[in-house]
């Protein structure tokens, strides 16, 4: 059994976790509110350029002179995946679940003979993922976000070197991986293709509206390829900066809800030990009582 000492020492050590925990929550929470007001804020924006791509493209006839953003290379054996994760850890399986699934689709994809490449955003991705692809990595962006809030700059510096691959014939398709924010206490690992342009299915039109929108006779000038090819560049800088929101909500408020159970099970860990050392305190003046009363019936 454990000294007194040692239980008062555990005691303190936890005490101090506790405080961390703590500290670390309200900052978390403090940081949460501007991340998510300014990925609530991006969201309808990042809908509606997709809406209206989609829109222009339904009536496009896809000949060789259209975009290749929209009709692709004629490919998909090259994949690009890019992971989003955040920076620093301490935020319960916000990074695990996403790494968890970017390995999946890596698995899948190279068990239909595809070649993979990776470029990761956040230290996570990059450190989780380099051991076991290293080879396929090209790229690896930290430090995204680490002021006040993300900018669209990042999200562009992304979006650039996505597109040199593309234009270079290096990728047929890209993905984006990444934690799409709910609400505080759900962020979903979502995959969305963004190359070639993706039309919503329809399991995604919502009732007729969505359905309307699409198929709604618009007269277009100048003519719908020249249009696409000024807004789908456009476009997959404005996903990625919405995934790039989404992260940064979702990992405020996944490290908050971490911290608070770390500082729950902090107190309840405490109390255990209190009542350890209690019983242990307890027994120590028993046996100390013992040890006098024996002596003096020895006398």
């Amino acid at each position: 059994m454990p000294s007194l000492k040692e239980y008062r020492d555990r005691i303190a050590s936890v005490k101090s976790t506790r405080k961390i925990t703590s500290a670390m929550k309200m900052v978390a929470a403090s940081k949460l509110k501007k991340a998510q007001d300014q990925a609530e804020a991006s969201q309808p924006y990042a809908k509606a350029m997709g809406e209206m791509l989609a829109r222009v493209a339904k009536g496009v006839t896809i000949t060789d002179a259209s975009p290749k953003l929209l009709i692709g290379t004629g490919s998909d054996n090259i994949h690009l995946l890019v992971v989003v994760t955040s920076d620093r850890g301490l935020c319960g399986g916000f990074n695990g679940n996403l790494v968890r699934m970017a390995r999946l689709e890596i698995a899948r994809l190279e068990r239909e003979g595809k070649t993979v490449k990776l470029i990761t955003v956040g230290r996570k991705a990059r450190d989780l993922l380099k051991r076991a692809h290293s080879q396929k990595m090209l790229h690896s962006f930290v430090g995204v976000g680490a002021g006040s809030r993300v900018n669209f700059a990042e999200a562009n510096a992304v979006s650039q070197m996505i597109l040199e691959q593309f234009e270079a014939g290096n990728i047929d398709v890209c993905s984006l991986i990444y934690n799409n924010f709910k609400s505080v206490l759900m962020q979903t690992p979502t995959a969305q293709q963004i190359i070639p342009f993706k039309l919503p299915e329809a399991a995604e039109v919502n009732d007729n509206d969505t359905e309307e929108v699409l198929t709604s006779p618009y007269a277009f000038e100048p003519e719908e390829n020249e249009i696409l090819g000024q807004l789908l560049p456009k476009n997959l800088g404005v996903q990625i900066f919405r995934a790039l929101l989404d992260s940064a909500a979702g990992e405020q408020a996944a490290r908050m809800t971490a911290m608070d159970n770390a500082t729950r099970n902090a107190g309840e860990k405490i109390n255990d030990l209190t009542l350890e050392y209690n019983r242990a305190r307890q027994a120590a003046i028993t046996k100390e009582l013992i040890e006098i009363i024996s002596g003096a019936e020895a006398v």
